[in-house]
């Protein structure tokens, strides 16, 4: 009878314990006095996945594909500061360039313990990513690249331009400039252009980032790091040199209709990363909201047969 019981309560605990694996938290980690929040999912035992988000958007880019990852990954999605929940109290130093979301994200990185992951990038993602990618070579496992662009022919001919004109800094043309770009009329272009689909576009989406930029230092931190996008252009060659010398394990999945980050984006890593393996979805800028489905199914695939995957 004891050891039925014993055996009951192991049982249980082992279900309780699956359960929480496939449960998403949300947390608050201090890094250096600005509240980070992320959200987390699946075994830590498991291979782990960082999500880096997309500008203007947050951790909630990712909310429909981490619950298809984390039966089987170990899932960590962030907030930068600026954006989403996490917050930058007052008086606490934050420097909102490209350079200071990867310091902050590297802080991150180093007090969840993370040690070896892959990373999926998006956008703002990629310059914060292969910052982190080319400082710490050993931390990456695996490259899942969506949308995010490292090569001149990459950026559309409008935004080459957009770069070049912020890159003087904030003044009144550029700010006017700017608060077209965050206006909602601005953020539904980039969820809505190049979909194949938009009537199928979970408002939800647009509408937490356009909430998100009502907070005044979101919206002032947002405006200094466009007007320091000019900065991932002159990074291009060192994350190139990373690309060609660590050749990680990489899977482009991009939606080809982008009017931001072009196709010709997506192939250039070929170039530099020799068995990178490109898919091209029929969508836009943010393919997950249309495409959530089918890159998970591909992440699962290649992580499963082309990355060494170093557990925790």
């Amino acid at each position: 009878m004891k050891s039925t019981v014993i055996g009951l309560c192991i049982a249980l605990f082992s279900s309780l314990q699956a359960h929480a694996a496939t449960q998403v938290s949300y947390r608050t980690q201090d890094v250096d006095g600005i509240k980070i929040f992320y959200r987390e999912a699946g075994d830590p035992a498991n291979p782990t996945i960082l999500l880096l988000h997309g500008f203007p958007s947050s951790s909630h880019m990712y909310r429909d594909l981490i619950p298809a990852l984390m039966d089987k990954f170990h899932v960590i999605a962030p907030d930068y500061p600026g954006s989403g929940y996490s917050e930058v109290p007052e008086g606490v130093s934050f420097t909102p360039t490209f350079d200071g979301l990867a310091d902050v994200m590297t802080r991150f990185v180093q007090q969840k313990g993370l040690t070896k992951f892959a990373l999926y990038v998006q956008d703002f993602g990629g310059p914060v990513g292969f910052r982190m990618a080319a400082s710490h070579p050993e931390w990456i496992s695996a490259l899942v690249i969506q949308n995010a662009n490292a090569y001149t022919e990459g950026l559309s001919s409008q935004l080459a331009s957009d770069i070049k004109q912020l890159s003087v800094g904030i003044n009144a043309a550029t700010e006017r400039a700017m608060s077209q770009v965050l206006s909602p009329q601005g953020v539904q272009f980039m969820y809505k252009t190049g979909a194949r689909n938009p009537e199928r576009l979970n408002p939800d989406a647009w509408t937490h980032d356009e909430e998100g930029l009502q907070n005044d230092l979101n919206r002032k931190i947002q405006m200094h790091l466009l007007t320091d996008y000019h900065s991932n252009l002159e990074q291009y060659p060192a994350w190139h040199a990373y690309f060609r010398k660590s050749q990680p394990p990489t899977l482009i999945v991009w939606g080809k209709n982008d009017p931001l980050f072009v196709e010709a984006g997506a192939n250039a890593y070929l170039r530099d990363i020799k068995n990178a393996e490109l898919h091209l979805l029929d969508s836009g800028h943010f393919a997950l909201e249309e495409d959530s489905a089918e890159i998970a199914s591909r992440i699962t695939r290649f992580l499963e047969t082309r990355s060494t995957l170093v557990r925790q």
